[in-house]
């Protein structure tokens, strides 16, 4: 087993210190599809220096682009843990807000695995990252849910059940985003090398017809939809957001996200019109000010 459960769990947090400029944010905002319009004053905020806003989405990939100058990893390494990247998918994604993150700026991120759930024929890993300025103020907590194939059934706990209801009622509003046939080719830019996103031998090995967009992709694909068509494109009210993973995207794909609004509380259906309304995100949530 490649997952020494009670390591993953005692070990100390991993703590580095990250950095980024404006060019690792517009690189990042274009890589899910920012500027398509580039005439558009509201769309140019996103990958122009002028007013640049920052989608807080970034958090997840922030020090890891092209200002890092990170290499490829040949797999998932954290202590405990040593997996192949053809045998793990991104299963959830969880993001919350404590301050709006600058257009450039350094943070001291600290990572642990704050849980191994056993889901019978896969382990789950759940990777927590928190993020603070020099100070010692909060930026961002993240939660990542690691799928890992063949990797359970040795007895642990399954994990806490987490459902998100769809209202019995049509959504408030319906957002259409398209992703480009060389997204993910962009995206990975932005940090995640995993050639599952670029190499088609490599995406066959692993099941896939051809590369597939990032997960982070459709996350944020659908978190820049909201903001620009919920919140008035004000980035900074977004609190906290949770994703569940449910279907790959592949790039050149329509996203379209059926949304909900109950006071400060969005639930999200985010599904693929080109196949059939297969979804993309599901149990997936928003909590917002203003």
């Amino acid at each position: 087993m490649a997952i020494d459960v009670n390591a993953a769990l005692t070990a100390d947090p991993v703590v580095r210190e990250v950095s980024w400029t404006e060019r690792d944010v517009m690189l990042y905002h274009l890589g899910l599809g920012a500027g398509e319009n580039a005439l558009d004053p509201a769309e140019l905020r996103w990958v122009y220096e002028k007013d640049l806003r920052v989608l807080p989405t970034f958090a997840l990939v922030a020090g890891q682009g092209i200002s890092a100058g990170d290499a490829p990893q040949a797999g998932l390494s954290l202590p405990g843990i040593d997996i192949d990247l053809r045998r793990i998918l991104h299963g959830g994604q969880s993001l919350t807000v404590h301050a709006p993150i600058p257009a450039a700026g350094t943070a001291r991120l600290s990572s642990r695995v704050s849980g191994v759930w056993d889901k019978g024929k896969a382990a789950v890993i759940v990777l927590e990252q928190t993020a603070t300025d020099s100070g010692g103020n909060p930026l961002w907590t993240t939660g990542m849910q690691i799928w890992a194939r063949d990797e359970g059934g040795f007895g642990g706990s399954p994990g806490p059940e987490s459902v998100a209801t769809i209202p019995e009622r049509a959504p408030d509003k319906v957002l259409v985003s398209h992703t480009g046939t060389a997204q993910a080719l962009l995206y990975r830019l932005s940090g995640d090398l995993n050639p599952l996103h670029a190499d088609p031998a490599f995406a066959a090995a692993a099941g896939f017809e051809r590369p597939i967009l990032h997960g982070l992709a459709s996350y944020g694909v659908v978190c820049k939809a909201v903001v620009d068509g919920v919140l008035g494109g004000d980035p900074t009210r977004l609190r906290h957001y949770a994703v569940r993973f449910a279907g790959s995207l592949y790039p050149g794909d329509t996203v379209e996200t059926a949304v909900w609004q109950e006071g400060d509380r969005l639930t999200l259906c985010a599904t693929c019109p080109d196949r059939a309304g297969q979804p993309v995100l599901t149990q997936a949530t928003m909590e917002v000010s203003g």
